[in-house]
């Protein structure tokens, strides 16, 4: 087996071998089981009307029945109910069948680690952030899968997700909801989770279109944007959603984007989304982020969520007037139907239901294989890690005990099964062999006293986050540097485990041996977390965004830019977002974009690019050839181990580029001892900028550097290309 597909489960290590909803109304059974039975049932008729053709095209189909349905029909596609207008359990959102017509129901559900809206009996997986951090595209593509049989099983067709917008504020509250700061790395994440999530039968969402990127005044917050930043930051996660996910929805946010709401913005629905990007689905609105009826229709919204206050009576009344012509309609309707047979919801039997039991073990396991492959060794002096299981040990922290943090709020929020906390999980690993001591935090006294008596100490910290809200600071909340000051003042072998949804501040970080990032975990946080500090898995999570060293050094470090004066956001970082703004500035973040330590060490060698020269006009025309670079990568320790090898392309000074952008990466599993060569490929727009002037991706003559490394700022190895 390749190297380049080995899966990290096959290279274990053993030691000795939209938003915050009310709570979920509930049906009996019975009445449940009749809803679902309702909503699935076609009448013998239907069969053989015109447009249940399955040999027909998808647009065909949709055709034949627009031609059947009466604008009262049409009108009821466009918007959802409330549960009070139509009994449904659990889901977010829901649009009635139309038997008549036999057009199933639309059942949306939230959750991006899992089914959310109060469902049980499902699984909690790490948070997309984590799995982000494994910089794994195939583990990425069955976290989808997961999520995807989970909703099915659940009776939803619609999954609300994923979340691909880039991290441009560091205090973001959904950060960890999404695949972190760098366009590419989200495109590429985005676009495997989608495939994963419709390949099990629900439809995607990709959300939130476009500019969501603050949680602080998100109802009416404005982002003043230029047109260059939109197409190369914040747009091509969404590019990515529809040109390799073929995502069949996508959601528009609650903010303004240059004066304009998401949902009721032409530039950025019709112009962007649909005519640049080639967007072939539908488009629904965040839950109450519809401010109109005209314009909203108009500018492309095709449905609003979750009721019909402005897609109900309000366009009913619109097209009677003339003011929204029936061929608008039917063009928001049509989309919405061809998306439907497109992906086999007319066809497809769904016998799931919101009771039905949908984790397994198989998924927890797969939910513990995502949370240590997206954990991240920070640091690591001395070799203190992994641990011996002997001697003493001493766990420090709610979050290590009582109140482990495994997964964010809001409409993330899902409820698990179980969680393994720290504690727990460290317990089981060592068994009998090792003495486990547990302080919770509260009393730094108690602390020092438990850390002091261990031969090791490990301090357990998190920081909360959740839709609605966004962390007021990058600090740790509470009391907690204070409680890591203690604790390693007091033992000077003191390993510190953070479960954040983003980047924090360490003061601490010269005072402690060894930091690991393990993120929002899931379910199986202490199992997972154990076989990290014991060696039973080696680290290879790479950061998916910069950790800065001070509240002042980051790209939004003004009021203007976050949280924005009277309601307005300014993006003059512009293309600066992430590590470009700290390598641009010449800042030292405290750990950059793409770190990650590993138990073992690698080198890479052997950098080969092809080719070195290129005509702008032919050779990097959309249907050319891309340039291919190999490099070889050997794991020069002695244990098995994965690294991740990227590749970052510096455009000529002007173009007005920042510096070292990600263009490709690959993770490769290696044993101790092997080689194996690694080939990335850099696709046309690595070598391109978006010319506002000419409106469209333009390369421009110059010397193209490519630098292939371990991190954004190490980058042993280089070349250059000439664009002629």
């Amino acid at each position: 087996m390749s190297a380049r597909v080995r899966r990290a489960t096959n290279l274990r290590e053993r030691c000795g071998g939209g938003r915050v909803r009310s709570s979920v109304q509930r049906l009996g059974g019975t009445v449940m089981l009749a809803v679902v039975a309702a909503t699935l049932a076609t009448p013998a008729s239907l069969h053989k009307e015109p447009w249940m053709n399955k040999s027909l095209s998808a647009p065909r189909r949709a055709d034949l029945l627009l031609r059947a349905m009466t604008t009262s029909d049409k009108l009821a596609l466009v918007h959802g109910v409330r549960r009070k207008e139509h009994p449904f359990t659990g889901y977010a959102g829901y649009v009635p069948a139309n038997r008549r017509l036999g057009i199933p129901a639309l059942r949306l559900a939230d959750g991006r680690a899992g089914v959310g809206n109060g469902a049980r009996k499902v699984t909690l997986l790490p948070a997309p952030l984590a799995a982000a951090a494994s910089w794994d595209t195939s583990l990425m593509r069955d976290y989808g899968r997961v999520l995807g049989e989970e909703e099915w099983k659940k009776g939803t067709n619609v999954f609300l997700g994923p979340t691909v917008d880039v991290v441009r504020v560091p205090e973001w509250g959904r950060a960890f909801e999404t695949y972190g700061e760098d366009p590419y790395l989200n495109a590429q994440m985005a676009g495997a989770e989608i495939q994963g999530v419709q390949s099990q039968g629900p439809i995607a969402d990709a959300n939130m279109y476009l500019t969501m990127n603050q949680e602080t005044g998100r109802f009416q917050a404005d982002s003043v944007v230029d047109e260059r930043t939109l197409e190369e930051i914040y747009l091509p996660p969404f590019r990515a959603a529809v040109e390799q996910g073929h995502v069949g929805t996508v959601m528009c946010a609650y903010v303004q984007t240059n004066g304009s709401y998401s949902c009721q913005n032409p530039h950025l629905l019709d112009g962007l989304l649909r005519k640049a990007l080639g967007f072939r689905g539908w488009v629904l609105s965040d839950w109450g982020a519809t401010h109109s009826t005209v314009a909203s229709a108009k500018a492309g919204l095709d449905q609003e969520m979750p009721d019909g206050r402005y897609y109900g009576a309000a366009l009913e009344k619109a097209i009677q007037d003339g003011r929204v012509s029936e061929g608008l309609l039917n063009a928001h309707v049509r989309r919405i139907l061809v998306t439907m047979f497109r992906h086999g919801l007319f066809d497809k039997p769904q016998h799931g239901n919101w009771n039905a039991v949908a984790t397994s073990r198989k998924h927890a396991m797969f939910s513990r294989e995502v949370a240590e492959q997206g954990t991240v060794l920070l640091k690591n002096e001395g070799h203190l890690l992994p641990l011996a299981a002997s001697g003493s040990i001493a766990v420090i922290g709610a979050d290590g005990g009582t109140e482990p943090v495994a997964e964010g709020g809001g409409s993330s929020y899902v409820i698990p099964p179980y969680v393994v906390s720290p504690l727990e999980g460290i317990r089981q690993r060592v068994g009998q062999k090792a003495r486990v001591t547990y302080a919770d935090g509260s009393k730094m006294t108690e602390a020092a006293n438990v850390a002091r008596a261990a031969s090791v100490a490990v301090v357990f910290v998190g920081a909360p986050e959740s839709e609605g809200r966004d962390r007021p600071n990058l600090e740790l909340p509470g009391r907690q540097d204070e409680l890591i000051s203690t604790v390693a003042a007091a033992n000077p072998n003191t390993i510190v485990v953070l479960n954040t949804g983003g980047a924090v501040l360490m003061p601490w970080i010269d005072r402690v041996r060894a930091v690991v990032e393990a993120w929002y975990p899931g379910q199986e946080d202490g199992n997972a977390i154990a076989a990290i500090l014991f060696g039973d898995v080696n680290p290879s999570g790479k950061l998916p965004l910069t950790f800065p060293r001070t509240e002042s050094e980051v790209p939004t470090a003004t009021a203007q830019q976050w949280p924005g004066v009277q309601g307005v956001s300014i993006y003059s970082e512009k293309l600066e977002v992430g590590y470009r703004w700290y390598d641009a500035r010449h800042v030292q973040p405290l750990f950059p974009f793409g770190y990650g330590l590993s138990y073992t060490t690698f080198r890479l060698s052997h950098l080969q690019v092809n080719p070195r020269s290129l005509s702008a006009a032919s050779e990097l025309s959309p249907t050319s050839p891309p340039v291919e670079v190999s490099v070889k990568v050997t794991n020069t320790g002695h244990r098995a181990g994965a690294e991740v090898v990227q590749a970052y392309v510096t455009e000529p000074a002007a173009t007005g580029e920042p510096p070292r952008q990600l263009a490709a990466f690959a993770k490769v599993f290696l044993k101790a001892g092997e080689t194996e060569p690694v080939q990335l490929t850099l696709r046309r727009r690595a070598f391109s900028y978006y010319s506002v002037a000419a409106r469209r991706w333009v390369c421009s003559p110059g010397d193209f550097r490519v630098e292939v490394g371990v991190s954004s700022r190490e980058l042993p190895l280089a070349s250059e290309i000439t664009l002629r």
